[in-house]
């Protein structure tokens, strides 16, 4: 749960950057014609303007690349499709599949018409709710670094308005807690464990964008906030669900989410630009591309390797021998594209990484 986001979930990672109370530091004005949330706008942004064009640019883009949210995308005027690409579709899967590894490791998950309407429900909540308004939320608070990344993008280029927006990410954070809520009572939970847990996320969602916090302006803090909410939380979420969520579960996801950390690092190489000229401390800015690239492919495949190692101490063999074999291909793919050049091959890498 982002994550549930990412809570759940959820488990950035996407082109985006893998996000409550309900939206602390803000401060909510209702006119007669328009619902505005404002938020203290960091020195960084004080001092670099940028102005986005008026228009997405014509371009010959992906319509394909559109509705999944990443670069690539064909202009669009349909706003249900510009919504919907807000939310990052390319993204929900790691979030999904978290959902499933925790009704799997609960061993109460049954294939039975109610244990899978309620798995359905739960990727629901993770996915297109929690992590559609974590990657909404973070488009928003990222608007000036788009205008010089990506001034095609929606919020920028003015293709959707500032209270569709705004309406957007509201709409989403609370289906989503009201699908959490439901899952706690049709699960019989004394406690509502799934919802605190989509709460939690949706915090950490939000103070993973927004000022003053703003975790992603520190590449090492905001890399393992966005692995952990894309891996720990929709695990936490699936677990919980069909069983107990114990300490040990805790803290193995937790140290799983350094893996998410490197996951994470994809997505800023094409933000280098931006994030240098607003003052945010990503990886490759701190560090310089080329290194960051080492840092992030090391995260990834020096965790998985650790994990391969505590399941065939743990006497599971074939699990181990199971890990390894899927982490050869992804190295494969490292070398291949990844490392070769992170800014043009990020997109293929985390499909192929995905997949």
């Amino acid at each position: 749960m982002a994550s549930l986001l990412n809570t759940v979930s959820s488990i950035r990672i996407s082109n985006t950057r893998a996000t409550p109370r309900f939206l602390p530091p803000v401060s909510l004005s209702l006119h007669r014609r328009r619902f505005v949330v404002r938020a203290a706008e960091t020195d960084a942004n004080e001092a670099v303007k940028s102005q986005a064009p008026d228009k997405a640019p014509a371009g010959s883009g992906s319509s394909f690349n559109q509705l999944l949210g990443i670069k690539g995308a064909a202009k669009e005027t349909n706003k249900w499709k510009i919504r919907l690409q807000l939310t990052k579709p390319v993204t929900w899967p790691p979030l999904v599949w978290g959902v499933v590894c925790g009704a799997a490791a609960s061993g109460n998950f049954h294939w039975n018409l109610e244990d899978v309407a309620k798995s359905i429900v739960c990727m629901m909540m993770s996915g297109p709710c929690l992590t559609g308004y974590t990657q909404t939320l973070n488009d928003w608070y990222d608007r000036e670094i788009d205008a010089i990344n990506e001034p095609y993008r929606p919020i920028p280029s003015g293709a959707i308005s500032e209270n569709e927006v705004i309406s957007q990410i509201w709409v989403l954070l609370l289906g989503g807690l009201g699908l959490a809520g439901l899952l706690d009572v049709w699960a019989g939970h004394n406690f509502p464990i799934v919802f605190y847990l989509a709460l939690g996320g949706s915090l950490l969602s939000y103070i993973y964008s927004a000022p003053p916090l703003k975790l992603k302006q520190n590449g090492w803090i905001g890399n393992f906030a966005l692995g952990a909410s894309y891996i720990s939380l929709p695990w936490w979420a699936g677990q919980a669900l069909f069983g107990t969520l114990t300490p040990d579960i805790i803290v193995l996801t937790l140290l799983y989410s350094i893996a998410g950390l490197g996951i994470a690092i994809v997505n800023d190489f094409k933000s280098i630009e931006g994030d240098r000229a607003l003052g945010l401390q990503s990886l490759p800015v701190a560090f310089g591309a080329e290194t960051a690239k080492w840092i992030c492919v090391g995260a990834i495949d020096i965790t998985q390797l650790s994990v391969a190692g505590y399941l065939l101490g743990a006497g599971k063999p074939y699990y181990a021998l199971a890990l390894v074999g899927l982490i050869i291909p992804q190295v494969i793919f490292q070398f291949q594209y990844f490392l070769k050049d992170p800014v043009k091959y990020d997109v293929k890498y985390q499909v192929l990484f995905i997949n």
